[in-house]
């Protein structure tokens, strides 16, 4: 191919990536916001299983502290038994000692156990908000993915048929002036352009002024030539199908002036 055809494909293929890019600007935030709305629920659904798991290690926790209460409590009636029959004040002491201990142990163990039930009950209130929301982003996820495949519906027969003409075409652009086109596009270009026509003497992207001598050069098309400024390709707007008018007003005659009719 000469760098002339080269050009030529190059300016054809961002025509049609152009408008695969337009067909995606139809589809707005939908994407992200399903996409956001998908990983709102998946932290959701984590947080309301680690809710559920701390609930039920607390309802454990209880059954051992009430347990352990039954044991204390079982102790103290037969330690108060056994006083009736200490025979000395050092085996009341001892004994007097350990109803207090077990009775203290009964305390801590009902304290602790209203601190779960505390923890229970507050999980639950979350548990419940959670849950809430969890049914309110699943239905905004319903309703958005519904719009964006209605949106991808109406346009995927379109956006196929591009794609398939963009590949056809990749196909016969050299492989390293192809990477740096998409290079170009990709880093250098917010609006997805990587190849430009001149516009009245200055880069179509970026707008800084081309030097004569370099406009000449992209009229000629014997080279492919970038923007010193903004690294997109250029080309001159005949190539990329631009009709440039040409003036066709006849310049205006100058009248002559007074002084000049009166020397006559």
């Amino acid at each position: 191919m000469t760098v002339e055809q080269k050009l030529e494909a190059l300016f054809k293929l961002q025509t049609i990536l152009s408008k695969i890019d337009e067909i995606k600007t139809l589809r707005g935030e939908l994407p992200l916001e399903v996409g956001d709305l998908a990983d709102e629920i998946e932290g959701l659904t984590t947080r309301i299983g680690k809710l559920n798991d701390e609930t039920d290690t607390m309802k454990g926790d209880i059954a051992v502290m009430r347990g352990k209460i039954d044991e204390a409590t079982a102790l103290v009636q037969r330690y108060e038994e056994q006083l009736n029959d200490v025979k000395n004040n050092r085996e009341y002491d001892m004994l007097t000692k350990e109803i207090e201990y077990q009775k203290l142990e009964i305390e801590l163990q009902e304290k602790r156990i209203r601190e779960c039930e505390k923890g229970i009950s507050e999980r639950a209130e979350t548990l419940q908000e959670s849950r809430q929301m969890l049914d309110e982003r699943r239905a905004d996820l319903d309703i958005k993915k519904a719009e964006l495949e209605e949106i991808i519906a109406e346009t995927r027969a379109e956006e196929e048929k591009l794609r398939e003409k963009a590949n056809n075409l990749e196909m016969t652009i050299e492989p390293r002036l192809l990477t740096s086109f998409k290079r170009i596009r990709r880093r250098n270009s917010s609006n997805g352009l990587g190849i430009v026509y001149v516009q009245r003497d200055a880069c179509g992207g970026c707008f800084n002024k081309i030097p004569p001598q370099r406009q000449l050069d992209i009229r000629m098309r014997k080279k492919i030539i970038v923007c010193e400024y903004c690294g997109r390709i250029m080309i001159d707007p005949e190539l990329a199908g631009i009709k440039i008018e040409k003036s066709t007003d006849k310049p205006k005659r100058k009248r002559p002036s007074r002084a000049k009719k009166a020397e006559e």
